[in-house]
């Protein structure tokens, strides 16, 4: 895992002044947690966000902050979703001895065979699962390989993902994770016959009433 590092200075502007700070090219936001008074920082705006385009949920970033680094994680972004721009970061100083609590990404990986043999429609219903670990233990993401689910109604709970023993899961393990839905071949075709009889009803009302 590559070390993710941001650089940070104590921000004096606050409230309406944090504008012109982003329009000057920085990022502003604010670092708290383990034995840390909340404090606002800002960032080079350019650095900052190719780190944080990068960076999961559960991934430990060193904030580099008055000559000392300190091991956080991303608590909340905040976006602007149409420039796909950060706007203010919170950042929570954790400790490297302790276990903490936080989510982890689950990326799908693969091809069903089900989605071509049988038109089946992949749905990732569970995106993220809560765990507890050391933070140098936490995955960046939890990669799920669907190649396989070979028929429709197959699915993957969250008690079959793997996951390291270092790492427990605090989510129900039979929740989904995926399932791949559809309908099968026959009841398609039986659904066909449904359709097409009234259609032959209807043609020989109109049969009789042209005898007639």
């Amino acid at each position: 895992m590559e070390k993710a590092v941001i650089e940070a200075t104590r921000r004096t502007v606050t409230g309406k002044q944090v504008g012109a700070l982003r329009r000057a090219g920085k990022l502003p936001g604010v670092i708290y947690g383990y034995k840390f008074e909340p404090t606002p920082i800002e960032m080079d705006f350019r650095e900052a966000s190719y780190v944080l385009h990068h960076a999961t949920q559960s991934q430990i970033i060193t904030i580099k902050l008055d000559g000392k680094e300190f091991a956080a994680l991303v608590r909340e972004r905040q976006k602007n979703y149409i420039r796909n721009e950060f706007l203010h970061i919170d950042f929570q100083v954790v400790s490297l001895t302790e276990k903490i609590r936080t989510k982890v990404s689950i990326e799908l990986v693969g091809v069903s065979p089900a989605v071509k043999d049988f038109n089946g429609v992949v749905v990732h219903e569970t995106t993220e699962i809560e765990v507890e670990g050391m933070p140098g233990d936490l995955p960046e993401k939890i990669t799920v390989d669907i190649s396989g689910l070979t028929t429709l109604g197959q699915s993957i709970s969250v008690g079959e993902l793997n996951v390291s023993d270092k790492i427990e899961v605090l989510q129900d393990s039979d929740e989904v994770v995926v399932v791949i839905t559809g309908s099968a071949p026959e009841e398609v075709e039986e659904a066909a016959e449904v359709v097409e009889e009234p259609e032959v009803i209807e043609r020989g009302k109109k049969e009789e009433e042209e005898e007639e």
